[in-house]
């Protein structure tokens, strides 16, 4: 199973912006996590991270053959950008939505406007790193009730 892993704007700060919110692990600490458990799962997984709407939605075109599923942390577009979800719409990929923080405790009414969670299969937040975790174990459970189905069919 294939899985794009996207960040969005100011992830790349991660472990030096807030850490009393998203922590102290670093986007390459995040992303040696990620492949680490993908890999135990038998997952291949692409990391991308941008402060730029327009190059996420290049790179989740780019890969909408390649993967089998997108994991997505839209950060501040989360709130606002119908042009990632129009993308994400478009390439047609089982996607889980996930955050570091839990943005339905934080400030702000903003923060619990998600304009994805509709269109996402799965949505993980509040769980720091592990949030990403499990959703490589989502996909993984439902790659493995797909197989199971199918069998019962044949």
């Amino acid at each position: 199973m294939n899985i794009l892993v996207v960040n969005g704007p100011n992830l790349n700060l991660l472990g030096e912006r807030e850490p009393e919110i998203y922590g102290r692990g670093t986007l390459r600490e995040l992303e040696r996590a990620i492949y680490a458990h993908a890999d135990k799962l038998r997952q291949r997984v692409r990391f991308f991270q941008s402060n730029h709407e327009g190059a996420i939605i290049d790179e989740l075109h780019r890969n909408r053959k390649w993967a089998d599923a997108i994991i997505i942390n839209p950060a501040a577009f989360t709130h606002y950008s119908y042009a990632i979800r129009d993308a994400l719409l478009a390439v047609a990929v089982p996607t889980a939505e996930v955050h570091l923080s839990d943005v339905e405790n934080r400030e702000g009414e903003y923060r619990k406007i998600s304009v994805i969670r509709d269109i996402c299969v799965h949505r993980f937040a509040g769980f720091g790193f592990d949030s990403y975790l499990k959703a490589l174990d989502a996909f993984a459970a439902d790659r493995a009730e797909r197989k199971k189905n199918k069998k019962k069919k044949t």
